[in-house]
């Protein structure tokens, strides 16, 4: 395994390190605030969000390619694990904590895993419109969280939809302080999102949310503050889980390791190609590995490619790990010196933050987009949506794999199949592979859109056989444009091969055109083409044509063709 190290800084120029420095400063006043609230996703202790953007932050900007992923804290990563880690620990206890630092070490191993068998093919298995919808079912999830202490109300259950049932038998009992102050900053923020997105308005709602609350003592009117922060270096050290327990988080780092190759690779190849860069796949899959690994380490929690974070950074101007390494300067400042001040931050100010982060989760943008170009698929992501409030994260995320899978599989099992015909001007139109279908008299070009493989063998085969059977003439020549087929497995050869002894029983001659070599190889390995004939076997389609409509080749009754004499 070659590496190269500080790819995401390298070319490095004075005056634009000066600037991405800059943007790191910015970036650091608008994503400490959602680091911050992450941690009420995660249930882990305010902190450990600070410790996300520390050394997983500089171990991504050493082993990674991309110039602009920024590597933090993520609420779909944090909601996968937190879901599944609650039921076993106590959220933010020793042992949950424990818990969490070895999700975090283990979907290290798998990203390294994945890196040394260079498996980056496996974001492909995610359609963008499941991951919208799955995207989208987790900001749902993670806004009915924030519920309870937005209310300031208890909504103590995991489960979704039992979390909003509890909240609305609890609003009677509404804090309304806590209420006002957290519809305050929601408002302010989403404003400020619309109108001033260069601004970074939850970093100014929180000092003033701190400073209010120190002078006012918010703790003493019942508003929840969220306590003593611990300051100084994140510790370093091995979690503490038993074999039983190690095993138990295993499906939960295999739901985390799929969430980040998805995610982040789709994230840095949108920056690479909007900034007309390259980025190394592979790379960037060891620095997440090496950044999660910095995390469960350090007290941390699993770290993702986030899309929104790098997407500050870019709106910010950063172009290059510069600005990540400054942002992470910035919050060892903070962790040194101003955790102090971070004890009297209301606790439903930190949800309100993240309430706002659930929102942008939705694309509804790109809902009514998917919708419009294709109702199908949209209600694919809907599907994947509700699995997710309703049955859970980790399951919904399996959920958008396999529907990912059929609607490959769907489109593969029922392609486009057409029959090609000449117009006036005698060039070539498409029109649909139905019965009654024809090129011309006595010929049938027919085209099928897929690889053939066990699923569709039979729609192949039996499509054709309607063709010939209601053509407006008697068929004698079967033209089969190829161009789509690049394989065939066994089970389709012989369903090939039955129907050619069919086709040969009612006197109809059948020749391929468009073989290209890796099919041709299939064809002679499966006995095709012994049993088409080579001399019927074609590269284009043009020759195929030309050979049936001047006798290059002769149909056989009773064998396979042979060139015409």
């Amino acid at each position: 395994m070659r590496l190269s190290l500080f790819a995401g800084l390298r070319p490095f120029r004075a005056a634009a390190a000066a600037r991405d420095a800059l943007a790191g400063v910015t970036l650091a006043s608008m994503n400490i605030p959602q680091v911050l609230g992450y941690t009420r996703i995660a249930g882990t202790p305010v902190v450990t969000g600070l410790y996300t953007v520390l050394l997983p932050l500089i171990a991504f900007a050493v082993f990674g390619s991309s110039r602009h992923l920024v590597v933090a804290a993520d609420s779909a990563t944090a909601a996968i694990f937190s879901s599944s880690l609650s039921p076993m620990a106590a959220p933010a206890s020793e042992k949950y904590m424990a818990l969490v630092g070895m999700v975090a070490l283990v979907t290290a191993g798998f990203l390294l895993l994945a890196r040394l068998f260079k498996l980056g093919f496996l974001a492909d298995f995610l359609s963008r419109t499941v991951l919208v919808g799955f995207l989208g079912g987790v900001g749902f999830q993670v806004g009915i969280a924030m519920l309870g202490e937005i209310f300031g109300v208890a909504a103590p259950s995991h489960h979704t939809l039992i979390q909003l049932w509890q909240v609305l038998q609890s609003l009677p009992g509404t804090n309304l302080p806590t209420l006002s102050l957290a519809a305050l900053v929601i408002a302010a923020i989403l404003l400020g999102h619309r109108y001033l997105p260069k601004v970074p308005v939850s970093l100014f709602a929180v000092l003033a949310a701190i400073v209010a609350s120190a002078r006012l003592h918010f703790a003493e009117r019942g508003i929840a503050v969220i306590g003593s922060v611990p300051g100084g270096l994140p510790p370093i050290r091995l979690p503490e889980v038993s074999w039983s327990e190690l095993l138990a988080v295993l499906p939960v780092a295999a739901s985390c390791f799929v969430m980040i190759i998805a995610q982040s690779a789709a994230t840095s190849r949108a920056f690479a190609v909007r900034h007309h860069e390259r980025v190394d796949e592979d790379a960037d899959i060891l620095g997440l590995a090496a950044a999660n690994a910095a995390a469960g380490l350090s007290g941390a929690f699993v770290v993702n490619g986030s899309p929104t974070q790098t997407a500050m950074a870019d709106s910010a101007g950063a172009r290059s790990q510069v600005a990540q390494l400054a942002f992470a300067g910035l919050v060892l400042l903070v962790l040194l010196y101003l955790t102090g001040p971070l004890q009297y931050l209301p606790r439903c100010v930190l949800a309100a933050i993240v309430f706002t982060i659930a929102v942008r989760m939705v694309d509804f943008k790109q809902l009514r987009a998917i919708r419009r170009e294709s109702p199908g698929e949209f209600y694919l992501a809907i599907t994947t949506a509700a699995a997710v409030i309703a049955i859970g994260v980790e399951q919904g995320i399996l959920l958008a794999i396999i529907l990912s899978l059929l609607r490959h599989v769907r489109h593969s099992y029922r392609p486009h199949t057409m029959v090609l015909v000449a117009d006036a001007a005698g060039r070539w139109e498409q029109t649909a592979a139905t019965a009654g279908a024809e090129t011309e008299p006595g010929l049938i070009v027919y085209r099928f859109g897929s690889d053939l493989f066990y699923a569709n063998d039979n729609r192949f085969a039996d499509e054709i056989r309607a063709l010939v059977e209601h053509a407006p003439s008697p068929v004698r020549w079967l033209v089969i444009d190829a161009g789509a087929i690049t394989d065939i497995d066994y089970s389709a050869a012989q369903s090939v091969r039955d129907l050619l002894d069919d086709l040969r029983r009612q006197g109809v001659g059948v020749v391929f055109g468009r073989v290209r070599s890796y099919l041709r190889s299939d064809l002679d390995r499966h006995g095709v083409t012994a049993a088409v004939g080579e001399a019927r076997v074609f590269e284009t389609l043009h020759e195929a044509i030309d050979a049936v409509r001047g006798g290059a080749v002769e149909a056989s009754a009773n064998g396979p063709a042979r060139p015409a004499r």
